[in-house]
């Protein structure tokens, strides 16, 4: 079986939120995820960079961990993982194999067919549960409540890491609205971490830990002490936990590992033990790619997928703090179902930037190069706007100077393309 073809040709489609499908499935394999530990994240960013900073430290101390990401960024392998190591196409064939039979009976049955993110999320806990995980750390595909990934019962943490306008068409208008989705993570007497933020969105919150008798731990900025950063890394104290080091890059890191640590606190009251020096050195070695990861050195290249308002706020963050002495262009592609007029009119207000619009990788989900053109005229000095093919617009960048740093922004989709076109023109 070919895998990756098998995964492709899958229905993919929305449908009315429910967890019938889900329910079905672990039902048939007597609950593999009612027999594994989880911190389940949700959060509109933030998740995958928490996700991969807990899983770190948890392997650091030497659990067998398990890792459900969404999306990938090359191969659907690296949505499951134990201890860092990808499942393999045998394994994943497998699964296939076992589950294939009920999806089929299921849909027979039922007016709208198991989706492939039911799919893969079945896939995950069998392997989990196969693996033996001491631990599964959880990122939601999308919102909360009806996400797939919330057949989870009982979490011993749940992690909301922050709230902002994405997928608006199925989570709602309002960030209220937004936050009472990823809430659908908070389980009956288990716990919640989340960031101080705006009142109403965190009312949403402290409602529902209350209904549900959750303990809620609201981190403040008040407790992050002694900050300071260079090049490679940012430094901080946060409560008891001293001299903290963590090599993502950005402010909202430092939010997002205290989110982390918070965890390992309660983690190590329920009795699980993770000692300081696993937790520092963890936070410090995290690999998390696409996110201000550097392919190229001279000149800079950076891949980041901020895709929404708040992502390319937080970009703009980094951009002041590392790289505001530097000639900035921007390469931009975005999915037709994302709002880029807030997006690029953000962008835009970098006014010493130059600003390349493509039409990424997939002419039928990106928005075309001349429709971001159009829409970026209306901030920008059509003299700093360039039109350009993702393929033209990455080798263009390869022959800029040292003093240029390069962003490749606006979508994790093309994050494959771009490696590749680097690996073949260097």
């Amino acid at each position: 079986m070919n895998v990756e073809k098998y995964l492709s040709n899958f229905f993919r489609g929305t449908k009315n939120p429910s967890l019938n499908a889900m329910n079905y499935l672990m039902n048939e394999f007597k609950h593999p995820e009612d027999k594994l530990k989880a911190i389940h994240i949700a959060g509109t960013n933030g998740k995958g960079s928490v996700t991969e900073m807990i899983t770190n430290v948890l392997v650091k101390e030497g659990y067998t961990v398990g890792k459900y990401i969404s999306p990938h960024l090359i191969k659907y392998n690296e949505r499951i993982s134990v201890n860092n190591k990808n499942i393999s196409d045998n394994e994943m064939e497998k699964l296939i194999n076992k589950i294939n039979p009920l999806i089929e009976k299921y849909n027979s049955e039922s007016d709208v067919p198991v989706t492939l993110f039911e799919l893969e999320t079945t896939m995950a806990f069998l392997y989990f549960e196969e693996k033996k995980c001491d631990f599964i750390v959880l990122e939601t595909g999308l919102g909360g409540l009806y996400d797939c990934t919330n057949i989870i019962k009982h979490p011993l943490v749940s992690v909301i890491t922050s709230i902002g306008y994405d997928h608006m068409h199925i989570l709602g208008n309002t960030l209220p609205e937004i936050a009472y989705q990823k809430a659908g993570i908070i389980k009956d007497n288990s716990n919640t971490v989340i960031f101080e933020g705006q009142p109403d969105i965190d009312n949403v919150f402290i409602n529902e830990c209350k209904k549900k008798n959750n303990t809620l731990h609201i981190i403040k900025k008040t407790n992050i002490s002694n900050y300071s950063f260079d090049n490679n890394f940012q430094y901080f104290d946060f409560d008891n936990f001293k001299n903290i080091t963590i090599n993502l890059k950005g402010k909202a890191q430092v939010r997002n590992a205290c989110l982390c640590l918070e965890v390992f606190k309660i983690l190590n009251k329920l009795g699980y033990h993770i000692k300081l020096k696993n937790i520092q050195e963890g936070l410090k070695t995290v690999i998390h790619k696409g996110r201000m990861e550097q392919l190229n050195d001279s000149p800079l290249i950076i891949y980041d997928g901020a895709h929404n308002e708040q992502a390319i706020k937080n970009l703009q963050d980094m951009v002041k703090m590392y790289y505001e002495k530097k000639k900035r262009i921007y390469i931009i592609s975005i999915l037709k179902r994302k709002d880029y007029n807030k997006m690029l009119e953000l962008l835009a207000e970098d006014k010493d930037a130059l600003f390349v619009l493509t039409s990424g990788n997939n002419q039928d989900k990106f928005a075309s190069k001349e429709e971001l053109y159009e829409c970026m005229k209306k901030f920008v000095d059509s003299k700093k706007l360039y039109k350009k093919n993702l393929d033209d617009a990455i080798i263009d960048a390869m022959n800029y100077d040292s003093n240029t740093v390069n962003f490749i922004i606006g979508s994790f989709y093309t994050y494959g393309t771009v490696v590749d076109i680097l690996k073949r023109n260097k």
